[in-house]
């Protein structure tokens, strides 16, 4: 850790805020063409775990069938924790610390939630009144809401977690992914720590 570094950590210490707890990455398939890509996202789980107890990474991806190759590559991605890779027609819930998903769209996870709730209803094992936020909370792949979202490269989510991140804070940097430092995550945390939660209110 550079000089530059800690003194950033010294003020995200010293802060009277909490840093997040869930903290989450929004990159893309080209920034993962990158010479180094991997070697980043491996460094960036150790710094976001320095913080949080949970890290999510979504992978927004435009060719549907780079999703194998990608799955296998960040399967193979060295990490402090166990990684859960999702891929977009993947239902399982995650439940590690760490957890990536491949191009697998706000759009998409809410539909197959609300299909899946559709058929209970029609099968009658649920009625229509029964069906809440938690209801479609429990039909998510990745249920966890991000205290703190991190775009890299341009300001927009890429689709990502429409429900869960509503509440959370975003935090845009017009640096790429290829050139992402330990200064610029620790620059999101303490822009966090600064930030009043509303939580929508």
């Amino acid at each position: 850790m550079g000089l530059y570094e800690r003194y950033l950590a010294l003020r995200i210490r010293r802060h009277a805020g909490e840093p997040p707890d869930h903290v989450a990455l929004v990159i893309t398939e080209r920034d993962l063409l990158e010479r180094g890509a991997y070697d980043t996202l491996t460094a960036f789980f150790e710094w976001a775990l320095e913080y949080a107890s949970r890290v999510t990474v979504y992978v927004s991806v435009l060719d549907a069938a780079a999703v194998p190759t990608l799955r296998r590559q960040l399967e193979a991605v060295e990490a402090p924790r166990e990684v859960a890779v999702r891929g977009p027609d993947d239902d399982a819930r995650a439940d590690a610390p760490i957890q990536v998903g491949i191009g697998l769209g706000g759009k998409h996870e809410f539909t197959s939630a609300v299909r899946t709730l559709a058929e209970g209803v029609d099968a009658g094992d649920l009625a229509p009144a029964e069906i809440d936020a938690e209801r479609v909370e429990e039909h998510l792949v990745f249920p966890a809401e991000p205290d703190l979202v991190i775009k890299t490269g341009a300001e927009r989510l890429s689709d990502f977690m429409i429900w869960q991140s509503v509440y959370s804070e975003l935090y845009f940097t017009d640096v790429n992914w290829r050139d992402f430092r330990e200064r610029d995550f620790l620059r999101a945390v303490l822009e966090f720590c600064n930030r009043s939660r509303r939580f929508g209110r």
